[in-house]
């Protein structure tokens, strides 16, 4: 067993994945768990970065003497820069307002070119989604009990580990689990579909369990750690809103509540723009009193406002027939307000068969 070191993930431990003993772990405890094997699978190696260094700004005609000045006040990636403001930048010794006009200008080239779409599973809900999952980006998707959140959680923790060729992001995955639903057998079926080692795709998966809001928010906050690191392409958090309802209760905590939730929301956000990775977490749903007369028992993702602001890409899931699911854009900036159906298989998320 390893020890993660404290300045990354504060007593965090990794631990080897054991099928048989894993759901023997004690939730009571309240023990860090993170499984990682002790031998890593060699991802292949892409042109593709996973995310761009300033380096590359030396082809967009910005010259090596600004961007050790870059470097030396502690930016080091594309998209780290453009996390400031020009008005920052600008104070920094020996960089004009025009120099910094042109060296946001060229980084912005870049970063939207880096850009990842990683496959579901089903080719519809694909084509839904503009081609995938986007990195770079939060994509919520909520639901009712049994409408296949989780299960496209577990589908996205393979197919994240698919060559870019083959609709993946040739990365590993970070999953933040809060309700104790990852299942680590259930990933030997998908792997086995997408033609992947199993315990190769266990070597790729870092799994965290979250006991509270603040133990959830210290995790996410570790990871930007590892992410430097580490060549990390997706993070599952699963379920987002879980542990702050069961933690604030009543109006009365209902605004520190929100004020905790977005401070964690934008962690992720600055995770998923610096490091080009993929944030997909899943959301309760709650009734909805002012749904409407002609809705029956309408309901509403958890979470307000600040979800909604902090979310890239919202999905509403509803059940179909059997193993059916519909799954319906609720609101995106660069997607129709369209809806696709896909099912859920002993292989993952998979397109209908007719």
């Amino acid at each position: 067993m390893l020890v993660v070191a404290s300045s990354c993930l504060p007593a965090l431990r990794i631990q080897a994945i054991d099928r048989e003993r894993f759901l023997e772990i004690p939730r009571a405890s309240y023990k860090h768990s993170i499984m990682q094997q002790a031998n890593k699978i060699e991802l292949e190696e892409e042109d593709d970065e996973f995310f761009a260094t300033i380096d590359k700004l030396i082809a967009q005609g910005i010259n090596a003497g600004d961007l050790k000045k870059l470097q030396d006040a502690g930016i080091y990636t594309c998209n780290g820069l453009m996390m400031n403001t020009k008005k920052a930048l600008s104070n920094i010794k020996g960089l004009s307002d025009a120099k910094v006009d042109k060296i946001c200008e060229a980084a912005e080239r870049i970063v939207r070119k880096a850009v990842v779409r990683i496959t579901t599973g089903s080719q519809a809900l694909d084509m839904l989604l503009g081609g995938g999952v986007e990195s770079m980006a939060i994509t919520e998707v909520f639901g009712e009990f049994r409408t296949g959140k989780t299960q496209i959680a577990h589908t996205l923790c393979v197919s994240t580990q698919l060559p870019f060729s083959l609709g993946g992001g040739n990365g590993k995955v970070a999953y933040i689990d809060t309700e104790g639903t990852f299942r680590p057998d259930r990933l030997a079926p998908i792997a086995e579909r997408f033609g992947l080692d199993y315990n190769a795709v266990l070597d790729n998966i870092v799994y965290a369990r979250a006991y509270t809001h603040e133990h959830q928010y210290n995790l996410i906050t570790g990871l930007a750690c590892r992410m430097a690191e580490e060549p990390f392409r997706l993070v599952v958090v699963d379920s987002i809103m879980a542990l702050f309802r069961v933690d604030f209760t009543g109006r009365g905590e209902l605004a520190d509540r929100q004020q905790k939730l977005a401070q964690m929301l934008s962690k992720l956000i600055k995770i998923a723009e610096e490091f080009n990775v993929a944030v997909f977490m899943t959301n309760h749903v709650i009734a909805d009193p002012g749904g409407g007369t002609f809705v029956a028992d309408p309901k509403k993702p958890a979470g307000g406002h600040v979800i909604a602001h902090a979310s890239t890409v919202r999905l509403m899931l509803r059940k179909g027939k059997a193993e059916q699911r519909i799954c319906k854009v609720h609101d995106a900036p660069n997607l129709p307000d369209d809806e696709a159906s896909f099912q859920i298989t002993r292989g993952g998320i998979a397109d209908i068969k007719d």
